[in-house]
């Protein structure tokens, strides 16, 4: 189903429970985020729980909004532009997903009202420092997966990524560049295009998702990053070589 104007001008919108007004598009399966501007800049909070998006962006200019619930969809990729489109979050729910990179979060930083940010059960929660990542990139956010952040966590993260200058340590530098790419067949390392998108099988992606969950080192996350970057899938070996 695709998330047509006809199908929000249909949609319910009521006052929540913590007193937004709430646009619910739960559970329609929806491969994509599209049309909102239909609905004009009129909700404090937009459920998209149980769908099948696997990009969070394509928003309109909504200052209002403050809430996106996206719990159980196949997200992957956050848009570099969410911040512009939507500045006023201060909660987004992630958990049940497919992000895979702690840089591919990088983006929730810029979001100057974020205080409750939620992503556990995907991949990326498995990752080491984890946590810690993500309270130093989001700065403003006070609760991280339902657990208020503590100043020792605050304290613990700065120490790790960020030198006394300011500039990135060699951790630091290691974690912002495992980032989830998208590789061209044929394609150049400056992303040009010749032979056309590579796709992947679900099998395929269930065979990269779960190496990349298993991994237990940023080392392996490196050999696994290098291997895709190169057009080569995973194969059996490697999954068991990252667990």
């Amino acid at each position: 189903m695709k998330l047509t104007p006809e199908l929000l001008a249909e949609a319910p919108s009521y006052i929540n429970p913590i007193k937004e007004r709430e646009l619910f598009l739960r559970g329609h399966k929806l491969p994509t985020i599209e049309n909102l501007g239909v609905s004009r800049d009129t909700n404090d909070s937009i459920d998209f729980t149980d769908n099948d998006i696997r990009y969070l962006g394509n928003f309109p200019k909504f200052l209002r909004l403050k809430t996106l619930l996206l719990s159980r969809n196949r997200i992957t990729t956050i848009d570099a532009t969410l911040a512009k489109s939507v500045p006023n979050l201060s909660c987004v729910i992630l958990t049940s997903n497919s992000i895979g990179e702690l840089a591919d979060l990088d983006i929730l930083g810029e979001l100057p009202r974020l205080e409750v940010l939620a992503v556990m059960d995907n991949p990326v929660a498995q990752k080491e420092y984890y946590r810690e990542w993500l309270i130093w990139r989001c700065h403003h956010v006070r609760y991280l997966d339902f657990v208020k952040v503590k100043d020792s966590e605050r304290k613990r993260a700065k120490a790790l990524f960020e030198g006394k200058s300011g500039e990135l340590t060699d951790l630091g530098a290691m974690i912002k560049g495992l980032k989830t790419r998208t590789f061209e067949v044929g394609g150049t390392e400056n992303g040009e295009k010749s032979a056309g998108p590579m796709r992947l099988t679900e099998a395929e992606q269930r065979q990269i998702e779960e190496a990349i969950k298993n991994a237990k080192s940023l080392n392996e996350v490196a050999r696994l990053e290098g291997m895709l970057r190169e057009g080569r899938i995973p194969q059996d070996k490697d999954v068991q070589m990252a667990g």
